[in-house]
């Protein structure tokens, strides 16, 4: 069965701003969900101005995987929005936040800190993307590091909790570094952040990270989970208690 991703994208520079649109004239969302489609999964679109920001309970509950882009508008998404789908990465949905992402409401909210906070210059210069932990499934088929002709740097420090996994480590031209591709687990759902992706610079039409979105959709897909029981529980070996709940000084 076709793996079912659902791209979000704010879908506010391609309508506001014409080079963007030129560069992406089906959206970065439609550009995402195309090669999605070409690798054989089932990919729908929703972006912001849509409502509820086109990710309505039924939405959410037949996506495998959410894939989120935002740059601008992130004080747009309604809260309740938010929560809906912090709920369902808890209990199995795939996430992976691109980009100028990390400043969103639902990354703030998966990591539980302000993720907001790193160096950054807009002036289109070359990055190394690095492979740092060869044996992941999210870099299988990869080189050992990514070129990206023109980029937007992203720089330490990047205030973010420790990754569970680092993936990709990125050098850029005017030298500065930064952790660019990691992931976290939370509850049943796996979450991964990747930085390259700015607007202006066409990065998602470069194969290797393409390969990347497609290897971490793979990697973030539910499983077949096992029942998990919580709450007040029966013991599952009987034993005799003691009764004596009294301290001991």
């Amino acid at each position: 069965m076709a793996i079912k991703v659902t791209v979000w994208n704010e879908y506010v520079h391609e309508v506001e701003e014409e080079a963007i649109g030129k560069l992406y004239p089906k959206g970065i969302h439609g550009c995402i969900a195309e090669f999605l489609e070409k690798a054989g999964m089932k990919a729908h679109t929703a972006t912001l101005r849509e409502p509820e920001h086109g990710l309505s309970e039924e939405v959410l509950n037949d996506t495998d995987v959410l894939i989120w882009w935002g740059h601008v508008a992130h004080q747009e998404v309604d809260d309740k929005i938010v929560e809906k789908v912090y709920a369902r990465v808890l209990d199995g949905m795939g996430l992976i936040v691109l980009h100028s992402g990390h400043a969103s409401k639902i990354f703030n909210k998966i990591c539980g800190t302000n993720t907001g906070e790193l160096k950054w210059r807009e002036v289109g210069e070359k990055e190394i993307l690095w492979v740092v932990d060869p044996s992941h499934p999210i870099v299988d088929g990869l080189p050992e590091k990514i070129i990206i002709p023109s980029e937007e740097m992203y720089g330490e420090y990047f205030g973010i909790p420790a990754p569970d996994e680092l993936l990709f480590l990125s050098w850029f031209e005017g030298g500065e570094v930064c952790r660019s591709g990691f992931c976290y687990h939370r509850e049943k759902g796996k979450v991964f952040y990747f930085r390259p992706g700015h607007e202006s610079f066409g990065t998602f039409y470069i194969p290797e990270v393409q390969q990347v979105i497609i290897n971490a959709v793979k990697w973030a897909t539910p499983i077949n989970f096992p029942e998990l029981v919580r709450g007040m529980v029966d013991p599952i070996i009987d034993f005799t208690p003691s009764g004596d709940f009294t301290s001991v000084h």
